[in-house]
């Protein structure tokens, strides 16, 4: 028996390996796939180095690219509109300047109405301290003997010596007012640059498109060109403008549902609810964090407590596992441990920002890959 053990697992390896073969030929005549060549292991290797050369330029020239890139997204976004407003005779500069400006006073007066909350919300805080108290006193033991650990664990590895220095508290107030300060700078002049950039890409609309149709040689070249440029214009923006609709439905409901847990300001929670929604897994968890601290710091019971993160998370659920995908269809959906991985990536590159745009850049680097047969194979790689 124990001599005919090792064909017995070749012939279930064998087996098992015809079965995922028949399986993928299956799914590919199903979907309608054609097939996918693979590059040759060269093409590969100088396709490597050149992603990582373009990765390194897009790190250290972060302060430039990433206005153009979300000027970029803006675009692709508001274009089906501007194309609206040129069927009615408006200008393409007056329609690009109508619709940046309808934009940004979107942006300015959702800061206004979530300033008020916002500020009542903190001075709330220390109020709510205590009750939070008494709904996680049963974690005050561990904490507080993980907290004599560290400090036990800071002593002696500092000689035991204390490990701060008072004349460190007086620089604090001055060094955070300066990076506030410098950050509200660095934003304005990222701002003043996307709206530069996005203004000139809405009224240039098809001018590089017509340039690069110009330069190539045959017309089978020129035709392919127009082809997969209206169809990735298409997709990215039925993809963007079906996101933005969605993650404000989530938010809608959200805020209707926090009100009617009595948590008040729904356009506060609405708001938090449509930001985090733009990325995916991540988001949710924060917002599921964030709506179990404001239950804990409101509600008088543990169970009213976990109420509005409850509710928050059966929301994400119908959305995000049932009327999303059925929208967007299979071609749109992603590799959730590709998104995490991309949203990591592109936070360590870029920072928040980089986070916001992950979802939306590698959504726009699977539907280039499919429209494109040598890049088909890794567009395959990125479905979910």
């Amino acid at each position: 028996m124990t001599a005919t053990r090792p064909v017995d697992d070749d012939i279930v390896a064998s087996r098992s390996a015809r079965n995922i073969e028949e399986r993928s030929a299956s799914n590919a005549s199903a979907g309608g796939q054609a097939e996918m060549p693979l590059a040759s292991a060269p093409s590969i290797f100088q396709g490597g180095l050149l992603v990582l050369a373009v990765l390194a330029a897009l790190y250290a020239a972060r302060e430039i690219v990433l206005p153009i890139v979300l000027a970029v997204m803006l675009k692709l976004l508001l274009q089906p509109a501007l194309r609206t407003l040129q069927r009615l005779r408006v200008p393409g500069a007056l329609g690009a300047l109508l619709l940046i400006g309808v934009l940004f006073c979107t942006l300015i007066a959702f800061g206004t109405a979530l300033s008020g909350p916002a500020v009542s919300w903190a001075q709330k805080l220390p109020q709510g301290v205590p009750r939070l108290q008494e709904h996680l006193s049963f974690l005050q033991a561990p904490i507080e003997a993980a907290h004599q650990f560290l400090q036990r664990a800071e002593d002696w590895f500092s000689g035991g010596q204390p490990s701060g220095d008072s004349s460190k508290g007086a620089s604090i107030g001055s060094g955070l007012l300066g990076s506030v300060f410098a950050g509200t700078r660095d934003l304005a002049g990222e701002l003043f640059q996307t709206v530069l950039v996005l203004f000139f890409l809405l009224v240039a609309g098809d001018t590089f498109l017509r340039r690069l149709v110009e330069i190539l040689p045959r017309f089978s070249d020129k035709r392919q060109a127009i082809e997969i440029s209206q169809r990735i214009e298409e997709d990215i923006s039925a993809y963007l403008i079906t996101i933005s609709a969605m993650n404000a439905a989530v938010g809608f409901a959200t805020g209707f549902v926090m009100w009617l847990c009595g948590l008040g300001d729904p356009v506060l929670w609405g708001a938090v609810a449509f930001m985090l929604n733009y990325i995916p897994i991540l988001g949710p968890m924060i917002g599921i964090a964030t709506f179990t601290l404001v239950g804990l710091l409101t509600a008088d019971t543990l169970w009213r407590a976990l109420l509005p993160a409850g509710l928050y998370l059966a929301i994400h659920i119908i959305e995000g596992e049932t009327i999303t995908p059925m929208l967007l269809a299979r071609r749109f959906t992603l590799n959730p441990v590709l998104v995490v991985m991309a949203i990591i990536f592109w936070h360590w590159m870029w920072g928040v920002p980089g986070a916001v745009l992950a979802v939306p850049m590698l959504a726009i680097t699977k539907i280039v890959c499919d429209r494109i047969s040598t890049l088909a194979a890794f567009g395959h790689f990125l479905e979910g």
